[in-house]
């Protein structure tokens, strides 16, 4: 009798998440039809190569893949703004970017997001193309502190409760009717639940539904046409591994609650309120997480780290606020058959001995500006390790300065496996030439001895 998945060890999950990909189906449940023979052939070794090196292991090569920000838009002649509003030309410039350089593996065009979706709820915690920044730039992040530094223990008592009667409204202008809605948790009994949904009934709180519709019926538009340009390259042999994203808990509250100048001095101010929000929250990103990925049957979650890095903090503030937490995130979706895949922006030279202390072979760890020597010393029987090739040297290197920096990693930190080779960090400048190189460079060069 086949294995209930509650029954399951995070090895075997893991192994069923693979096994689902091995096997895709098309959106009506069928099984996937490839394009060819071949198409079907390089797909199942993208999918093998990838596995093998999460898992640590020296496959028939170093897998190669190109996780790019705004590049494909502006490889394809389009402004960012032109992408976000009209989504047929930017799944088709993603999937010239895939064809063109065709990676091991892709990671999906939902990067630019849509545009009038964010124009729906009155989205105020970014700026996008033509909407506060140059329709040729790309984002900006507009922080603030969207939770104030009194409103820690509202947060702690009921996390759902503060996103919704607190943060949304803050963020999306739109959803100032959640400020009227109460508790949930009242709608108890027969006695006293119609008085909890007299505020359903205001027009305020209608508004903000109104617009909940209206952003969701434009949501399902554009996935619906990026969705499709993922089906169609799988089909041609490129499959794309990103199953979802969630964060870091200290990054939810750094990030898009306090802020920046916020948290650094609640860890000074108010230390144990943090350390408190930080444990409420973290099942909440570990849910975020698992959802994403049953939803769309990829186990890989992307987690970008923003403020964990060298220098931003200690290493004792580190080890007190930041990774306990993460740790736990990243032990929660292993523990669901997810693997972690953490983005470590900037340098994180100085945290490589802490980091290790995780279930080894189960994620990936992009380093950016980290030394790969040294990582691969450190936590190599650990993790499988991505990157580095810098952004700034795609951007106004040659092939060769690329083909000698990818021979370098591959010497180092693709010895014996359990490395992915990829750039650094997001670009959006590269020369085509370069991307080229590097993705080349690897398929030739990069087979195990």
């Amino acid at each position: 009798m086949e294995k209930k998945w509650e029954d399951m060890s995070p090895d075997e999950k893991q192994e069923a998440q693979f096994q689902k990909l091995l096997t895709p189906k098309d959106p009506e449940g069928n099984d996937l039809q490839f394009q060819s023979p071949e198409a079907e052939a390089a797909y199942k070794a993208s999918i093998n190569r990838f596995k093998d090196a999460v898992q640590l292991k020296a496959s028939d090569r170093v897998p190669v893949t190109v996780f790019p920000g705004w590049y494909p838009i502006l490889y394809a002649g389009m402004k960012p703004q032109e992408a976000m509003y009209d989504y047929e030309k930017c799944a088709a410039a993603f999937k010239k970017f895939v064809l063109d350089f065709e990676p091991d593996v892709q990671w999906g065009g939902v990067m630019p997001g849509p545009g009038k979706f964010f124009e729906i709820l009155d989205y105020k915690l970014y700026a996008w193309p033509g909407h506060g920044v140059d329709p040729d730039s790309g984002y900006q992040c507009l922080e603030g502190e969207y939770m104030q530094p009194h409103e820690y223990d509202l947060l702690i008592t009921d996390p759902s409760f503060f996103f919704r009667n607190f943060y949304l409204p803050r963020v999306f202008g739109a959803l100032e009717g959640f400020t009227m809605l109460p508790p949930l948790t009242g709608i108890l009994e027969m006695y006293g639940v119609a008085i909890n949904f007299i505020p359903y009934g205001l027009p305020p709180v209608q508004n903000t539904f109104k617009a909940l519709f209206e952003a969701g019926a434009e949501a399902l538009k554009w996935i619906t046409v990026m969705g499709g340009v993922d089906g169609e390259l799988a089909t041609l042999g490129f499959p794309n591994i990103l199953g979802g994203f969630t964060k870091a808990p200290f990054d939810t509250i750094g990030d898009t609650l306090r802020g920046t100048k916020g948290i650094i001095m609640d860890m000074y101010r108010q230390p144990d309120k943090l350390l408190q929000a930080l444990q409420a929250i973290t099942p909440i990103m570990i849910g975020m997480g698992l959802g994403s990925a049953q939803q769309t049957g990829n186990p890989v979650i992307f987690m970008p780290l923003h403020k964990g890095a060298d220098g931003f903090m200690s290493d004792e503030q580190f080890k007190t606020f930041y990774w306990p937490t993460l740790k736990a995130v990243i032990e929660g979706l292993i523990e669901g058959g997810c693997i972690p895949f953490i983005a470590a922006e900037g340098g994180y030279n100085s945290r490589l001995e802490v980091i290790r202390d995780i279930p080894k072979g189960k994620t990936i760890w992009m380093f950016d500006q980290t030394d790969m020597v040294k990582a691969k010393e450190i936590v190599g029987d650990t993790l499988c390790l991505w990157g580095n090739v810098p952004s700034t040297m795609l951007k106004i290197g040659t092939p060769q300065d690329i083909k000698d920096y990818a021979k370098k990693l591959i010497d180092t930190a693709g010895k014996g496996g359990g490395f992915i080779m990829a750039n650094g960090a997001f670009f959006d400048h590269a020369k085509p030439e370069n991307v080229k190189a590097m993705v080349d460079f690897t398929k030739e060069y990069g087979r195990y001895k």
